[in-house]
């Protein structure tokens, strides 16, 4: 499958996830240790923003992460103070940059781990569901993409977590229609520039991994002078794949059918209850 990190507070570098902690994005591009598979070299991308309320940046190829020289030149130059990144393992569709994550919509970004069951049987009637102001868009040819734009059709700018329900919802409804008894894997994340939303779930309750930071306060106490964990800031925020560095308590893994949303510091956990609309 795919791995992907987003992080949010103080403006870092983004080359001090991607390339320099010890088992960094790249690192996880060639050597996962908790994916379903251990080399996601099918493309990757980068999205992030200058200002929450600015149109995000991207920057996709379809080429292995560890390969790509321009990325690492880029992760040194941009500093920002919320992005996300992934790398792509391909399942059912070629690797190409327009399947590339992360996906984008104006201000919102999107990323996703897993997969559609039996997805070019349900493609078309997930795909007719979308909203004709958003079908323009679509670019690729991934499940994942559906998901967003199927998201954004039941309201993800307006409640991200219900129209991210109603999303699992509709798509379960349509992949046990065709027969498949679980039809979803997924560990998504959702952001618009001021709001990190990240969702685990699968029909069969046994989700991809997901974890996230638990208190940059008390790394900074442990490494008063590490420059990386000084710059990120106290209300510094990850939510990944799998953890970066091997520190006991830092990490804290996220429960199955859950919903996290972070925003200015503070961190929700919630209950994800999929439904139809």
């Amino acid at each position: 499958m795919c791995r992907w990190l987003a992080y949010t507070g103080n403006p870092v570098q983004l080359e001090t996830v991607l390339f320099r902690a010890k088992h960094s994005l790249i690192d996880q591009s060639l050597h996962s240790r908790l994916g379903q598979t251990t080399t996601n070299g099918d493309g990757f991308g980068i999205g992030w923003y200058g200002h929450p309320t600015d149109i995000p940046f991207r920057y996709r190829c379809m080429q292995p992460a560890w390969s790509d020289r321009n990325l690492r030149e880029a992760a040194r130059a941009i500093h920002s103070p919320l992005f996300v990144a992934h790398i792509r393992a391909a399942t059912d569709t070629p690797a190409q940059e327009t399947n590339c994550h992360p996906f984008r919509y104006g201000r919102w970004l999107f990323v996703h781990n897993g997969l559609v069951r039996n997805y070019p049987a349900v493609r078309r009637d997930l795909m007719m569901a979308i909203d004709p102001e958003f079908f323009p868009s679509i670019e690729g040819s991934t499940d994942s993409e559906v998901l967003f734009y199927l998201a954004l059709t039941y309201g993800l700018e307006l409640a991200p977590v219900t129209a991210l329900e109603r999303m699992v919802g509709f798509v379960e409804a349509t992949g046990r229609r065709y027969g498949v008894e679980e039809p979803l894997n997924m560990t998504v994340c959702a952001t618009d520039g001021e709001q990190i939303v990240a969702v685990r779930y699968s029909s069969e309750r046994d989700s991809r991994t997901l974890f996230h930071s638990t208190s940059f306060k008390h790394l900074r106490e442990l490494y008063p002078h590490d420059p990386r964990i000084l710059a990120a800031g106290d209300d510094a925020f990850l939510v990944l794949s799998e953890p970066l560095v091997d520190l006991p308590g830092f990490w804290e893994e996220i429960p199955e059918s859950t919903a996290l949303i972070a925003r200015g510091g503070e961190i929700q956990q919630t209950a994800f209850n999929p439904h139809l609309a």
